[in-house]
């Protein structure tokens, strides 16, 4: 299922040192783009509730909009991203965040149906194997939860597409990539654990998206 093309042009470590360098303009360059695409991901957590883990926490923009009654633990790649986040927590006293760990999404070090809500928001396109994260998505989500994503989809064909095949380069060491079609989430979700609740566009332009998946229970043996 893996794009051999895009992900082998992108690996962990050059992910988290490009967010590192994001990290003290973050906030400024992408806190007001992706603002209302943060508060639609936080109002459809809140929908299921619980406990809520936030993959690519970031800065933790997000956290002082979750409700305090939900119970939030977020990861992320980059220590510095994390190290900010850790302050805003202090700063605002969110009683909510249980915990913020540096943890690669591939990879996660959580036990099976830890949660019921996984949130990733604008970070499946910065993943090197975005397939691989968004099996460990559905692994540690309790059935009947939902992984609840905000992310770009590329075009598939047109000027678009060919602008964003030919930007790759560029975006991939800047630490996401711009070639990234529906096609591709929809061939995953075949052999995964999911059923689509929902694909609506997010601004700004319509080049984002908030996908809903439920992770169906396992058949009986």
């Amino acid at each position: 299922m893996k794009d051999m093309a895009t992900t082998s042009m992108m690996d962990t470590d050059q992910v988290a040192e490009a967010y590192g360098r994001w990290a003290p303009i973050y906030d400024i360059v992408f806190g007001p783009v992706f603002r209302q695409g943060r508060r639609a991901a936080v109002r459809a957590a809140e929908a299921v509730g619980g406990r809520i883990l936030e993959v690519g926490v970031g800065t933790g923009l997000s956290l002082s909009d979750y409700a305090k009654n939900t119970r939030i633990v977020g990861i992320d790649i980059s220590e510095p991203m994390l190290d900010i986040a850790r302050k805003r927590v202090e700063q605002q006293h969110m009683a909510h965040v249980e915990a913020l760990e540096v943890m690669d999404a591939e990879n996660l070090a959580i036990p099976d149906a830890s949660f019921d809500v996984v949130v990733a928001q604008y970070v499946v396109t910065a993943i090197p194997n975005p397939e691989k994260a968004l099996d460990e998505f559905v692994r540690v989500v309790r059935p009947g939860g939902e992984i609840i994503l905000t992310t770009r989809i590329g075009a598939e064909t047109g000027l678009r597409g060919t602008l964003e095949k030919w930007l790759m380069p560029l975006t991939t060491r800047l630490g996401f990539r711009t070639e990234f079609s529906w096609s591709r989430y929809e061939r995953w979700a075949e052999g995964a654990k999911v059923r689509l609740l929902e694909r609506r566009a997010l601004p700004p332009m319509g080049h984002f998206w908030l996908l809903r998946y439920v992770r169906v229970a396992d058949p009986i043996s």
